[in-house]
């Protein structure tokens, strides 16, 4: 109920000051629509490998969004609301002691500083600078490494601050974000807390506590994850991640350059986020079980241990040229890139990794098809005790777009160490209002992995197809449909972390499936249909 006088309140309030101030929306230009998208799931084997004998799973998940913008001649302001739930998490009736999931997507203004066009500035040293500010999405290219990952209901948006500068031809943008837990009074230093931490977790003997203050907790469940925590000696583990993981970054600042020359588009990025230092700490005793974690602000004054910050460098080009035409032999789009990452990792590792990718996507008029090929380095065995890391992380792009429909990889279930080596095809056909798409994948490890007996396993980890339909109804409505299907090995329970012996693999169903259909409402309320007019 709460959430729906919010809503209403919002749409209420822009319409009465529309009226109050004799503005045209069209004239004004302000802009208000929204989007209501619930996604039903069928899951088994989704993200990671299921046992044999595990039942499906089935939900549906909702984000309903508004979005308000305004744009005069040297301010533009944005704000985006949403509220994201799976169906029945909460009850029918709460009370406002309940949790919610209502939060703000986007809230930004962004300032005109520069535009050759307008005679009213004075400014023209470039053709266009802005400054925008707020919390806002970040897509560049074709978000392999920066995006919005619209796909997770979710989203994602920073808290920044980006400057951008257009001049002849180019695009030159500098952000900068910096996070705080609070400012309260009586804070004395910069430490950050990262992650949306849980109220209580599991410990080591399987048992639901309280999460101990000021640790975030290093497995989903915050447990040590084998019976060797029982005897009291320490035992850390955290199944491989992505996008620095559980520990949001404490700031990054970036780099983006990108121009067009004729058909080919050349862009470049460099991107800088560190993480709060921490260390390794456990709460409870040996009679009540520990709960591992990092705790990120010292324990006494005298332990300067965990002050300051890991800095990690991502740095690369991509190039995009295209040949041809649709209406002649057909066009084709060539995309490369490279990427490179070195200084230290959350951990403190030191790193020194590679992701390059090729692509060409052959159109002939509704048809196209994209044979490609990716490689994200990983990490030898032999590295990982030596404070190395080789494996690429690809930042905060969307995971879901390249490596798989089912999110094995880059995603929330984690992805292998030893990094990933992906030949795919995909087929599209696009119509007016319908597209099919089909996507072929192959996974396997880029460097070797080892079982815990010290065995190597195969590098070879599946096959996935995904296969997409999509509907436009009219104007505002959208109808998809997904179908995937992970063909895995046994090598894939072993690289995902899953499985520790043979036994433990051969548990595991090789064969994931995963159904879903989303339907897609995107009203604009400030549309109207256009009217011919009789001659």
């Amino acid at each position: 109920m709460y959430k729906n006088v919010r809503y209403k309140s919002v749409v209420f309030a822009v319409f009465l000051i529309s009226a109050l101030f004799g503005f045209n929306p069209a004239e004004a230009q302000i802009s208000l629509n929204a989007q209501l998208r619930t996604r039903t799931e069928l899951r088994n084997g989704y993200g990671n490998l299921v046992l044999s004998d595990a039942k499906k799973a089935a939900f549906i998940s909702q984000r309903t969004r508004l979005n308000f913008g305004y744009k005069w001649d040297l301010l533009s302001f944005g704000a985006s609301v949403q509220d994201i739930r799976v169906w029945g998490a909460d009850a029918s009736t709460i009370s406002t002691a309940d949790g919610n999931r209502f939060m703000l997507h986007e809230g930004w203004a962004e300032l005109t500083l520069a535009n050759k066009a307008d005679t009213n500035i004075k400014f023209k040293l470039v053709d266009q600078l802005s400054f925008k500010i707020g919390r806002q999405e970040l897509i560049y290219d074709d978000s392999r490494l920066i995006g919005n990952l619209d796909w997770l209901q979710q989203a994602r948006q920073h808290d920044m601050a980006l400057l951008k500068i257009m001049h002849h031809g180019w695009q030159v943008d500098l952000a900068y974000a910096f996070n705080q837990n609070s400012d309260a009074g009586g804070i004395t230093n910069t430490n950050y807390l990262p992650g949306n931490l849980p109220a209580y977790v599991k410990n080591s003997f399987g048992t639901l506590v309280p999460l101990p203050a000021g640790l975030v907790p290093l497995a989903a469940g915050g447990s040590a994850a084998n019976n060797s925590s029982k005897s009291g000696t320490p035992v850390y583990s955290n199944p491989p991640g992505t996008n620095g993981a559980t520990q949001n970054y404490k700031s990054f600042s970036s780099l983006y350059l990108s121009r067009k020359f004729n058909q080919t588009k050349v862009s470049a990025l460099f991107f800088n986020d560190s993480f709060g230092r921490y260390k390794l700490d456990s709460a409870g005793s040996l009679s009540t079980g520990y709960v591992y974690g990092r705790r990120f602000v010292p324990a006494s004054p005298a332990d300067t241990y965990n002050y300051g910050t890991n800095s990690r460098y991502t740095y690369g080009l991509m190039v995009s040229p295209t040949f041809g035409n649709a209406s002649g032999f057909g066009k084709i789009a060539v995309q490369a890139a490279y990427y490179h990452q070195s200084g230290d990792d959350r951990d403190g590792n030191t790193m020194n990794a590679f992701h390059y990718s090729i692509a060409a996507t052959y159109q002939k008029g509704l048809f196209s098809i994209t044979p490609g090929y990716d490689v994200l380095s990983g990490t030898k065995t032999t590295d990982l005790v030596s404070g190395k890391n080789n494996s690429f992380d690809p930042l905060y792009g969307t995971p879901h777009k390249f490596w798989g429909y089912m999110d094995y990889f880059y995603a929330g279930s984690g992805s292998p160490k030893g990094g990933l080596n992906n030949p795919y095809l995909k087929f599209k056909y696009t119509a007016n209002a319908f597209a099919l798409g089909l996507d072929l994948h192959y996974f396997g490890l880029n460097q070797d992995m080892k079982k815990a007996d010290g065995t190597l396993i195969g590098k070879n980890l599946g096959e996935e197809a995904d296969l997409q339909l999509s509907y436009n109804m009219n104007k505002f409505t959208n109808i998809e449909f997904g179908y995937s299907m992970m063909k895995a090995t046994i090598n894939m329970p072993y690289a995902k972390a899953q499985a520790i012996n043979d036994e433990a693999a051969a548990s595991f169903d090789k064969t994931g499936t995963w159904a879903y259909l989303i339907l897609k409402f995107t009203p604009d309320f400030f549309y109207s249909r256009p009217v011919a007019i009789k001659q």
